[in-house]
C-alpha cells in the first residue's frame, strides 16, 4: 500500500493559514520559499507572467495564480486530462495488450500538476530553452505544492540530459526543476542514478512512432547495487510519455520494484 505525500488541506499562499496553525507547521508547508529575508523585503516578488506585483512569497500574481490549469481529474497512467476521473482508452487498451503478453506497466503511476496551456505554455519555454531559472524556480514551487498529495516515493531521480546537450544549454531542465523539489518534499534526489548513453535526436521534432525508437536504450542505471524501491522521475513536460517510460524501463531492468513519473505539465 502506498502512503501520499502529506495529506494535510492546501492553505492559500496569499492566504492566513486555518486557525490554530502554527508557524512551524506553515514553515513545513511551503518550505524554504517562505523564508522571508532582506532581500524580499527590499524587492518585493514580481509575477513573472505579467510583472504585475507577486502574492506572498510567490513569484505570481492573484490574477495568473487563478488561472493556472491545475490538472486535477487525469487518467493515473499518463496524466492525459479527462473530463470524468477514470482510465483513459488509450492505457485501457495498451493495458490489455501488455497483460495478454504477460508483461507489467513500466511506470505505476503517471502525475502531472498542470495541463500545458496558459500561462505555463509561457513559463515552460523560458524555463527550458532561455536560461529563466526563475520561472524554473516558481515551477517547482508549485509542483510540489500538487505533489504532496502524490504517493511518496523514496527518492527522486531527474530525467537526465545527454552531456552533449548539457553542455549547449549549460543546464539540466529536469534536475533545476528536482533539486528544489526534493527539498520541499524532504525527499533523496538520486540525480547520480540515471545517465543518458547516447545523443538523441530533439523528441519535439519527431512524430509518436520515431520517439519510440529515439530513445530505445537511451538510458541506464549507475549503480545498480545502491537502488530505492520506489522512484519517481521527474521531467518538465510530458508529450507522448516516449521519454519517461524508456527512463522508466532502465530502471525496472536495473531492479527499480516501483517507478512513478513527475511531471510539471502534460500536453493534452
Amino acid at each position: 500500500m502506498t502512503t501520499t505525500v502529506n495529506q494535510t488541506q492546501a492553505h492559500r499562499v496569499d492566504g492566513e493559514p486555518g486557525v490554530g496553525a502554527s508557524l512551524e507547521a506553515v514553515r513545513r508547508r511551503l518550505g524554504h520559499w517562505l523564508r522571508i529575508d532582506a532581500s524580499r523585503l527590499l524587492w518585493p516578488s514580481r509575477c513573472l507572467v505579467c510583472e504585475a506585483p507577486g502574492l506572498e512569497g510567490l513569484d505570481l500574481c492573484g490574477a495568473c495564480c487563478d488561472a493556472l490549469p491545475w490538472n486535477r481529474c487525469a487518467c493515473p497512467h499518463c496524466a492525459l486530462p479527462l473530463a470524468t476521473p477514470g482510465v483513459c482508452g488509450a492505457c485501457l487498451r495498451r493495458g490489455a495488450v501488455r497483460a495478454r503478453r504477460g508483461r507489467a506497466p513500466l511506470l505505476d503511476g503517471v502525475h502531472a500538476a498542470f495541463v500545458y496551456a496558459a500561462p505555463l505554455d509561457r513559463l515552460l519555454p523560458r524555463f527550458k530553452f532561455h536560461r529563466d531559472l526563475a520561472a524554473g524556480a516558481l515551477l517547482s514551487q508549485l509542483v510540489a505544492d500538487a505533489a504532496r498529495q502524490w504517493p511518496r516515493p523514496h527518492a527522486l531521480v531527474p530525467v537526465p540530459l545527454h552531456r552533449a546537450r548539457l553542455r549547449r544549454r549549460g543546464y539540466d531542465q529536469a534536475l533545476e526543476l528536482a533539486r528544489p523539489l526534493a527539498q520541499a518534499l524532504e525527499l533523496p534526489l538520486r540525480g547520480d542514478l540515471l545517465w543518458r548513453t547516447r545523443a538523441t535526436a530533439a523528441q519535439s521534432e519527431l512524430g509518436a512512432g520515431a520517439r519510440r525508437r529515439n530513445l530505445r536504450g537511451a538510458f541506464a542505471v549507475r549503480c545498480p547495487d545502491a537502488l530505492p524501491a520506489h522512484v519517481a522521475l521527474v521531467d518538465d513536460v510530458m508529450t507522448t510519455g516516449t521519454t519517461v517510460l524508456a527512463a522508466a524501463e532502465a530502471l525496472r531492468r536495473a531492479g527499480v520494484q516501483r517507478v512513478d513519473a513527475w511531471v510539471c505539465a502534460r500536453v493534452p
